[in-house]
């Protein structure tokens, strides 16, 4: 029996073995093009890797070679070029109008800035951040209703530049002749949770320049009125 068992297992593992050769033959392929395909996408991952930082080095070396350019005008012209395409691009262009306004020439600064909201692959941030400056950039040369449009967007609820944005709406609205909603805008700048120091000063200004007071001011005002007339009231009796 011993030996009969011995040669029964010793064909049985024989034929285990021919049945898994023969999977090897017919299926083995598949494994060795699973792992072909595997150590092919990491190597193409980490080349694509390598391009895109070679890519945004090169700009990066461009851009810092146009700036080292001594006028303005030729800092806009040598940032043109790379002033295309994406984020980088975009900051490429916010450098390029920053020059042609430093040059004197809004309107060209204007026109840059306007490229990079009318471009969809640019991240939200810095289209907001050209459309507020092509705002500011042309001041009162734009209808105020049409710096109000186009700040409208910049001015919802968690919005980057909200307060800023709403700081040049008020300023359409004076350039438009209605204090009083001039006067609303600056109010509710400086009693916004979220504001600088330096944008409630510039608001708090304003609102003086206007014949307003200060939100924070009037309570302080109404606080000093009510304790003057508590001590008055107090010798009184």
């Amino acid at each position: 029996m011993s030996e009969s068992e011995s040669f029964i297992d010793e064909v049985t593992e024989e034929v285990r073995r021919d049945q898994l050769f023969a999977f090897m033959r017919r299926y083995g392929w598949i494994a060795i093009l699973a792992v072909v395909l595997v150590v092919g996408w990491a190597g193409w991952t980490e080349w694509s890797k390598a391009q895109v930082e070679a890519a945004a080095q090169t700009r990066g070396d461009a851009i810092l070679a146009a700036l080292n350019a001594n006028a303005p005008a030729d800092r806009a012209t040598a940032l043109a070029p790379l002033a295309k395409g994406g984020d980088a691009g975009a900051i490429a262009a916010l450098l390029e109008a920053a020059n042609f306004h430093d040059a004197g020439d809004n309107e060209k600064a204007a026109a840059t800035l306007d490229t990079v909201v009318a471009d969809m692959t640019v991240s939200p941030i810095y289209r907001d951040l050209a459309a507020l400056k092509a705002v500011m950039l042309r001041g009162d040369s734009m209808d105020p209703a049409a710096r109000k449009a186009a700040l409208q967007p910049l001015v919802t609820p968690g919005a980057p530049y909200r307060l800023l944005a709403q700081e040049q709406m008020a300023l359409a609205d004076l350039d438009a002749g209605d204090t009083a909603a001039a006067l609303k805008g600056f109010q509710d700048i400086v009693q916004d949770a979220e504001v600088t120091r330096g944008l409630r000063d510039r608001a708090q200004g304003m609102i003086v320049a206007l014949g307003g007071t200060p939100t924070a001011d009037a309570a302080a005002a109404a606080a000093a009125a009510a304790l003057a007339a508590g001590t008055a009231a107090a010798s009184s009796n």
